[in-house]
């Protein structure tokens, strides 16, 4: 009897071993572009998630996690589709940390994702567009919707004082939805806006543009654009002219390169991104520095949630079929359950497994609504002494 359920453990244990498999987990993220200087925290974050999972043991039967980076340029739609249809064609990925722009992230949707049925989690685009997009349930997205950014950005401004701004953005779906969300907000709460104008990403002289701005005035000048490319140079000839002395930073412009970018020269300007506080984010900020990468990089810890909440919701659905896991990820990131915050990924496997509850709240305090998007937290900076300064959270 003895050597029989020896038998029986051992043939119990080759069966789960042999149903393990090797989980592909794609990343389409600008690598090159005008947001570089965050594609490596985004990166990082995100495969900080799959290495937890992988090292548990727990996700289906033993699986190993690995993540295969691909290429967005963040701005160029073409690249993208073709990044994320080599992702899923050729890699065989079961879901995308993606896309990073929202034009390009939009385009890969419709044109590959969507056909191919493949999830894609998006830790930054923010685009209203992507609420009401038609996605098969196969869309999410770890960051809030600019909707809610334009309401916080007029909020900050107008107890601030400013009363009339001028708004330049970059010309693309992520520019245009911001800006428009924001004068519709600014508004509302009383504000003017005196010019709400694009701007084109690689010139090399944004002079003219500048020029637009300050004929129409303003107490300051928000610039909804990409800090590695026009929002900068719109901010240098702003500058060196002039113009403008107040900057209004929204998320695409918010990072050390802005600091880098111009120090003390805009001492006094301010802006917001999306960042939770609390016990999450203590823990996610913990885990970046021991591997070596700054956690409080934009979005990286929305990359590292995305991650988190895919390989949760395999677990979930015990599946690693992106039709079928799909399914999961609302009930894995709300309640009820039981928290489960960055370098808890373990725990929850094991409650998962065991056919239990879990409500993944993560490194930016994930609550996702109906569209499949977070409600969103922001964190308000300011820039002061030639550093980026928090002031606190909304």
């Amino acid at each position: 009897m003895k050597k029989l359920l020896l038998a029986t453990a051992a043939g119990a244990l080759l069966a789960g071993a042999a149903s393990a498999e090797e989980i592909k987990l794609g990343m389409s993220l600008g690598f090159t572009g005008p947001l570089e200087s965050m594609a490596p925290g985004m990166a990082s974050g995100a495969e900080l998630a799959m290495k937890e999972v992988s090292d548990s043991g727990l996700l289906l039967d033993g699986s190993t996690v690995v993540p295969v980076q691909g290429d967005s340029t963040c701005i160029d739609a073409a690249a993208a589709t073709a990044t994320v249809e080599r992702l899923i064609t050729a890699e065989g990925v079961k879901g995308i940390v993606g896309g990073m722009c929202s034009g390009e992230a939009i385009a890969s949707l419709q044109n590959v994702a969507v056909p191919n049925g493949v999830v894609m989690i998006s830790p930054s685009a923010t685009s209203p567009a992507l609420s009401t997009i038609e996605d098969n349930g196969l869309f999410f997205r770890t960051s809030p919707s600019d909707a809610r950014q334009g309401e916080v950005m007029a909020d900050i401004m107008i107890e601030k004082g400013i009363k009339n701004a001028a708004v330049t953005y970059t010309n693309n779906d992520y520019g245009k939805g911001l800006a428009d969300a924001f004068a519709a907000a600014f508004q509302e709460k009383g504000g003017t806006v005196t010019v709400n104008s694009a701007h084109d990403d690689g010139k090399a002289d944004y002079s003219a543009e500048v020029a637009a701005l300050a004929a129409a005035g303003g107490d300051a000048l928000v610039v909804a654009g990409y800090v590695d490319q026009g929002g900068s140079g719109v901010v240098r000839a702003a500058l060196d002219t002039g113009a403008f002395d107040t900057f209004v930073f929204p998320d695409g412009m918010v990072g050390q390169a802005l600091v880098d970018n111009f120090g003390s020269e805009i001492d006094g300007s301010f802006g917001q991104n999306p960042a939770a506080e609390g016990e999450g984010r203590e823990k996610f900020l913990e885990m970046a520095k021991a591997a070596g990468f700054d956690g409080t990089s934009a979005y990286s810890a929305e990359a590292y949630d995305a991650a988190a909440l895919m390989l949760l919701s395999m677990a979930a659905a015990k599946s690693s079929d992106p039709n079928v896991w799909k399914n999961s990820v609302m009930d894995v990131a709300n309640e009820p359950g039981e928290k489960i915050l960055p370098g808890e990924l373990a725990k929850g496997l094991e409650i998962l497994n065991g056919g239990g509850d879990i409500d993944y709240v993560g490194a930016s305090s994930i609550e996702m609504v109906g569209a499949g998007e977070t409600a969103g937290v922001y964190r308000e900076v300011a820039i002061e002494n030639g550093e980026l300064a928090v002031i606190g959270y909304r």
